[in-house]
């Protein structure tokens, strides 16, 4: 009863909807109670599979975090908790370790979307998209500005700091452009445009219609590479150029194009790039 109490509270965190309730007590049911039980072992193809619940309880990926914390556990072991159950060809740790493998790890993982990750034996859409919510997650706690709070931008790196986790992990490129008061706070940022891998068309004149219906006194544009070459390309420095001259008709100034790649960037302005 302890163990459908423990059960039933991890999903009501995550707003999981109560008519799973039967499914998680069918699940309860399945869990063995006692490591003197013994559990059956399943098979597939005739080989047999070491099931998760064959593994003793100090091996379990939820019995170590509560006894060890979650930065004891592997990246797969994590992933196991999140997916839960794995197939009859594979337990849900060995289904974890192979998308791991398959992407190239857990950074490159991050950056798939669910219909990717479902390609995957034993992953199909309700476990893929559960992925896809996490990592989304992840990037929205990582990202400066979601509580509320007031951001500044004084450097290049407070732009990286708000823009990184929003823009790192695509594997599309996509122009923002963020608008400033005259104390340099955030009043509010904007998308552009979204393009393919290498580029995007951005139109100057909708930054800075943006850039007026906001009433900036400044902004900063930001776009991402997704090849994670942090280097401006001449398209971007031109772009700038274009940008600032468009600006300064309307007394807004640009202060900066930085470049999000991967978990680097670059600024314009600190390369001396924006003239």
């Amino acid at each position: 009863m302890y163990l459908f109490v423990r059960i039933t509270a991890l999903f009501a965190l995550f707003s999981i909807s109560e008519n799973l309730l039967q499914t998680i007590y069918f699940i309860m049911k399945r869990l063995p109670c006692s490591n003197n039980i013994p559990a059956p072992s399943s098979t597939a193809n005739g080989l047999q599979v070491r099931m998760v619940r064959d593994l003793a309880r100090d091996e379990l990926p939820r019995e170590r975090l509560t006894r060890f914390g979650a930065e004891s556990l592997t990246d797969s072991e994590l992933l196991s908790i999140l997916l839960r159950t794995g197939s009859r060809k594979m337990n849900v740790i060995d289904t974890c370790r192979n998308l791991l493998d398959h992407f190239g790890g857990l950074h490159k993982l991050v950056r798939k979307s669910w219909k990717e990750i479902r390609v995957i034996d034993g992953i199909a859409d309700v476990k893929a998209i559960t992925l896809e919510a996490a990592f989304e997650l992840s990037r929205r706690l990582q990202a400066r500005g979601n509580n509320g709070e007031t951001i500044s931008f004084r450097s290049p790196e407070d732009v990286a700091a708000y823009f990184g986790p929003r823009l790192r992990d695509l594997q599309t490129e996509q122009f923002m452009v963020a608008f400033l008061n005259a104390s340099k706070k955030v009043t509010g940022h904007h998308v552009i445009s979204k393009g393919g891998r290498t580029a995007t068309i951005v139109d100057p004149a909708e930054v800075m219609r943006q850039a007026i219906m906001n009433e900036s006194n400044s902004i900063i544009v930001v776009h991402n590479h997704p090849s994670g070459n942090r280097k401006a390309s001449q398209a971007d420095i031109s772009l700038t150029k274009k940008l600032m001259k468009a600006a300064e008709m309307l007394d807004i100034t640009v202060d900066d194009h930085v470049i999000i790649a991967g978990y680097d960037y670059l600024s314009l302005r600190q390369e001396g790039l924006m003239g």
